[in-house]
């Protein structure tokens, strides 16, 4: 990531940039209290492979465009996107894929955040 940028203010423009591509059930998690590794998740739904491309270029470009890279993107898959900017990792998924892993449910106990 280039440049610094409040956690908080980093998720609030992800979940800007994955609603503008209509991602379906945007959520962010705050798993600092029960996760000694990781601190926050967004995750969202894309409707087909073409919808979850669309909203991982999306996201990109648009945090991009405010001097921010990802540290990391993992796929392409059919199924699912991961992109890594610095305490936040964003889980972009098909439907089968966020029904199958349930990361909301594994990670029940961690806080939802008001996006």
């Amino acid at each position: 990531m280039v440049k610094t940028i409040d956690a908080v203010e980093l998720i609030t423009k992800i979940t800007q940039a994955l609603e503008d591509k209509k991602a379906e059930n945007v959520v962010a998690l705050d798993l600092r209290k029960v996760s000694d590794s990781l601190d926050y998740f967004v995750i969202a739904t894309g409707t087909s492979q073409p919808h979850l491309q669309a909203l991982q270029d999306h996201v990109q470009e648009k945090l991009r465009e405010g001097g921010i890279r990802p540290d990391a993107v993992e796929g392409p898959s059919s199924r699912w996107w991961l992109l890594s900017y610095g305490p936040v990792l964003v889980h972009i998924m098909s439907p089968e894929a966020r029904d199958y892993y349930d990361l909301e449910g594994f990670w029940a106990d961690a806080e939802r955040l008001e996006i």
